[in-house]
């Protein structure tokens, strides 16, 4: 499986109100469909798979949302391509091993995506940040 591309379609982050106590964070990602396209290499056309997917990041109490959709092209040897789609197809199943993939490279750009938003709108990371500790002598 190789990954050839990746694009956002909508991107949408919301402050309601100010953060007053201690909030919570929750991330989730979705996939919402699977297709089969086409994607053109010199003189050929390559089948690919598109992965349409939501990433949110919820601030509870309800202050805000981060909400980004998107699409990420996966290129596959045509059986595995032809059974990632027939199992979707089916019931929205997707093998565990591509799944794993798919997600990863999904959260890799979203957590670095909506921590960018999140600063522009004032609200905590969506994921913890590393903090240094005061190392006594």
């Amino acid at each position: 499986m190789t990954i050839v591309g990746f694009n956002f379609t909508k991107i949408n982050a919301e402050k309601k109100e100010a953060a007053k106590d201690k909030i919570n964070v929750s991330n989730n990602v979705s996939i919402s469909d699977i297709e089969e396209k086409k994607l053109s290499i010199g003189s050929e056309k390559q089948k690919i798979l598109g992965f349409s997917f939501e990433f949110i990041s919820k601030y509870e109490p309800d202050i805000g949302s981060i909400k980004l959709n998107g699409e990420i092209l996966v290129m596959d040897d045509s059986s595995k391509a032809k059974d990632v789609l027939d199992g979707w197809k089916k019931g929205k199943k997707i093998p565990k091993e591509i799944m794993t993939d798919i997600l990863n490279a999904i959260l890799a750009k979203c957590h670095i995506h909506a921590l960018i938003l999140s600063e522009e709108i004032n609200l905590p990371p969506p994921v913890p940040l590393p903090k240094l500790q005061a190392a006594e002598p």
